[in-house]
């Protein structure tokens, strides 16, 4: 589960920028998290005052994500002079998105586009002399994913591969001279399929399956194109039904390959992944992390240190730590900070790692010494996101946000440099009028220190009182932080107050706060946004008979708890794919085994069946009263709609005006710009229907 309308990171995807080695952490990473994107930060104020109308100015409107312009996936070139970065713009017209691979100078930010008219462009990566720069596109002929290399001297990209399944993932060789992937196997019987003799035996499938799926597995080629040779056989795998891929690690001896192994093709499964290596020459797969949950394996680029992520001691509620194995001897190197880290990476010289995350309301980035204390990086006022890139003699690339511009192409010269915007692909928000934002912090239940984001009316004027939404991010492995969403500003602009409540669960507030839902997702959760909720009404600037609350994924779950366990408090709701029954989840979403881990046992066994049913919001479906809106995809295989339709039965037959709209998308949230700008538009409007 996540919360795509508004979530911290989050989320490329991309892994996205917040992975999920194991645990039920990683019902974040399987999905694309679309509105991430197009996210931007807005004024951030630690204490709260008066924020007045910004005379003068728009402010954001729906026609406006029609322009806001996505960058990701940043590499620094080896000498760290340019940086290749992959530039969407929504088109409107045709419902897609325009990809562009640019070059960008970074002495003096100039920009140079490097391909045109392809599509489904990802994972740029540098060769080791940075002569050379290879992408995964879509190729015209097959009509799969392929990787192509570019020539940095001149001439077109060339195609180096032919796989019939398209390419997952890949990794240069430390001497630039081939190139491993991964791939997913041919059906062995495609005469039998085509005959329908097509039966397949369920096992640990989400109900969206409709075949038997074929693992993913190593490959090797020539990085000039060839025949390639196959590595890895079996019935295990490098990636998941839902897309979830082992990055390949290349010792640098050139020797062999490391990688996260997966038991099967199901994500359900996993949790229970390992750290293998295999011979470049091909041969025995050997493990090299016997821990599950362990994935994200990566080499310093000096000496023989291993780095990879899995859940802290092992536990799948904890966040995600880094783990370096140097000769054998396995240690946390992030034990200090004792908190979630989103993606981490090795700086020069293989003594310390770049890490990102979220701290209280903001997303920071740190340098972790292997042997000394942590460094959060002075960033001013520009928060990362996404990926971290780093240069061999240290300059690091990203995308980042000010609090008043959009997402750009930052650089710093090392870790103590300054951040220096590259690009300006986004300056028509530079003439919008933003709702201000503040943190809020209060003293929650159980003694939880909380916090959340306060966003404030376009057109606050001091003295009055404004109607209130509530926006609660998914995850539930997620986090709020001060960054603008276009479904906030939306809201902003409209004239309402929008506090976005981080909870138990959340992850930037600590390992103890993010373990603390352990057999409590509604309760505990529950009454940590209300406690937030009580602290902005003391501020005196909300009408508090005209409140409202939403929420996606898990903000939908929540959205459906606290409407049927506070009934006389909302005047409206909208819950997007929201989780409302946990046994039904269990029983046919994509991630099983994860929700296990919230409880402890199967809600089929006696032991757990109680709480199971407890902790549903489906159970307390008769109290409610608020109008509420239902919104989900037809095919999400990550929160199946079952559970919107059996609360829209439930809320209808109650009495309960209630409204659902479905999407013909197989996704957790849209990925296309028309059917998310639908989503914000009935989002915003049912909230002014029934609180304006």
């Amino acid at each position: 589960m996540t919360n795509d309308t508004n979530s911290s990171t989050h989320d490329d995807q991309e892994w996205k920028s917040l992975y999920r080695v194991g645990g039920v952490a990683a019902l974040v990473m399987a999905v694309f998290i679309p509105i991430q994107t197009i996210v931007f930060i807005v004024f951030f104020a630690l204490t709260s005052g008066i924020v007045l109308a910004q005379s003068g100015k728009q402010p954001f409107q729906v026609t406006d994500m029609r322009k806001l312009v996505n960058l990701s996936d940043p590499r620094v070139s080896p000498d760290g002079s340019r940086i290749a970065v992959i530039v969407s713009r929504p088109d409107w017209v045709k419902d897609k998105s325009k990809q562009e691979i640019e070059l960008v100078n970074v002495a003096g930010g100039s920009l140079r586009s490097l391909t045109f008219q392809r599509e489904e462009i990802s994972k740029l990566s540098w060769s080791p002399d940075g002569s050379r720069l290879a992408f995964l596109a879509k190729d015209d002929e097959s009509k799969k994913s392929q990787i192509f290399v570019m020539p940095m001297n001149g001439g077109d990209p060339v195609r180096i591969t032919d796989s019939k399944t398209g390419i997952s993932e890949y990794t240069w060789s430390p001497d630039g001279q081939k190139i491993a992937f991964v791939v997913q196997d041919t059906v062995p019987n495609p005469k039998a399929i085509e005959h329908h003799e097509d039966a397949f035996q369920v096992t640990d499938n989400n109900y969206t399956v409709r075949a038997a799926l074929q693992p993913w597995h190593i490959w090797i080629v020539s990085a000039k194109g060839g025949t390639a040779k196959q590595l890895t056989e079996g019935s295990w795998s490098l990636c998941t039904d839902q897309e979830t891929i082992s990055p390949l690690a290349w010792n640098p001896d050139g020797k062999s390959i490391t990688f996260q192994r997966f038991p099967d093709v199901w994500e359900g499964n996993a949790w229970h992944s390992t750290i293998a290596e295999v011979d470049t020459s091909g041969g025995e797969v050997r493990t090299v992390v016997k821990d599950e949950g362990s994935g994200m394996p990566d080499y310093a680029p000096a000496g023989s240190a291993l780095a990879f992520m899995r859940p802290r001691n092992g536990d799948q509620n904890n966040g995600n730590a880094v783990y370096v194995d140097v000769n054998g001897k396995i240690t946390d190197a992030t034990h200090e900070l004792a908190r979630n880290i989103n993606s981490y990476v090795w700086l020069p010289g293989g003594n310390a790692m770049l890490l990102t995350g979220e701290k209280g309301t903001q997303s920071v980035m740190w340098r972790q010494p292997l042997d000394g204390n942590t460094e959060r990086l002075d960033l001013g006022n520009v928060e990362p996101s996404g990926n971290i890139s780093v240069s061999d003699n240290g300059v690091i690339g990203f995308i980042g946000s000010t609090p008043t511009h959009p997402s750009e192409l930052y650089v710093m010269d090392s870790v103590n440099g300054t951040p220096k915007q590259l690009t300006d692909l986004n300056s028509f928000a530079d003439s919008l009028a933003l709702g201000k934002a503040e943190s809020i912090a209060w003293k929650g239940p159980d003694g939880f220190d909380e916090d959340g984001v306060l966003n404030y009316p376009v057109d606050y004027k001091a003295g009055n009182k404004y109607p209130l939404v509530l926006v609660i991010h998914g995850g539930p492995e997620g986090a709020s932080t001060a960054r603008f969403s276009p479904l906030v500003q939306l809201l902003a602009a409209k004239g309402f107050f929008v506090f976005q409540p981080n909870y138990r669960g959340s992850i930037n507030l600590g390992d103890v706060y993010q373990h603390a839902i352990f057999r409590d997702t509604g309760e505990g959760p529950g009454k940590d946004v209300m406690a937030g909720l009580e602290k902005v009404e003391q501020l005196g600037v909300i009408d508090t008979n005209r409140i409202g609350i939403s929420g996606w994924s898990y903000g939908g779950y929540m959205t459906s708890w606290l409407n049927g366990n506070y009934p006389d408090k909302w005047e409206a709701a909208i819950e997007g794919a929201a989780l409302n029954d946990w046994v039904m989840d269990y029983t046919i979403a994509y991630y099983q085994t994860g929700d296990i881990y919230f409880f402890g046992g199967s809600p089929w066994v006696k032991q757990y069946w109680k709480i199971w049913r407890e902790q549903s919001p489906i159970e307390f479906a008769r109290n409610v009263k608020a109008p509420t809106l239902i919104l989900g995809d037809v095919g999400d295989p990550n929160v199946p709609i079952v559970n919107s339709y059996e609360m829209y039965h439930a809320l209808r037959d109650n009495g309960v005006h209630t409204e659902f709209y479905a999407y013909p998308a197989d996704t957790h949230f849209p990925h296309d710009i028309v059917r998310t700008t639908d989503i914000y538009k009935r989002w915003v409007d049912w909230m002014e229907k029934y609180l304006k």
